[in-house]
């Protein structure tokens, strides 16, 4: 799959949304840079990045339907958006499959047991982190219980000092 195509794509869909359009472009920079430090197989970094460029497809679909950015509708209406850019863009099926389901977990921090889980909620909670100006405490607690990978530490250690 062409990453190209799928950055265009959303570009498209988040058309003049400055802001979204450059949150979801640094957390593909950190996710992809964490997947390949990491080491993670081909395939796994593929719908890494697709993810990553996607996670926060949910958000206009929220806004207008709630009235609310939060996590949860995120959650709730991005698998369903991301299923029709992709398919548009004619992503095999289990990628967009798995990519939907990273997307509807993507705000869940409880029991991460894969690798593109780990690094899709750590390269997002490095852009958030800077974007929310979070405190020092709350960045301590996120080192201590979200983040796992030796690169995601490495990236959160040298960018917050903690």
């Amino acid at each position: 799959m062409n990453i190209g195509k799928v950055m265009k794509a959303m570009i498209g869909y988040y058309s003049g949304d400055v802001q979204r359009i450059n949150h979801f472009v640094k957390v593909y920079g950190y996710a992809k840079t964490i997947g390949e430090l990491e080491g993670i197989d081909e395939g796994t970094q593929e719908i890494l990045e697709i993810a990553a460029i996607t996670h926060d497809i949910g958000i206009k679909v929220s806004e207008e339907k709630y009235h609310s950015a939060s996590g949860h509708y995120q959650q709730i209406e991005g698998p369903f958006e991301a299923q029709k850019l992709l398919s548009k863009l004619e992503v095999n099926e289990a990628i967009i499959d798995r990519t939907c389901w990273l997307i509807a977990h993507h705000h869940t921090y409880n029991d991460i047991r894969e690798i593109d889980h780990q690094i899709l909620v750590e390269a997002d909670f490095l852009v958030n982190i800077h974007e929310s100006e979070m405190g020092e405490d709350a960045i301590r607690n996120v080192k201590d219980t979200i983040f796992k990978t030796d690169a995601g530490k490495y990236f959160l250690e040298n960018l917050f000092m903690c």
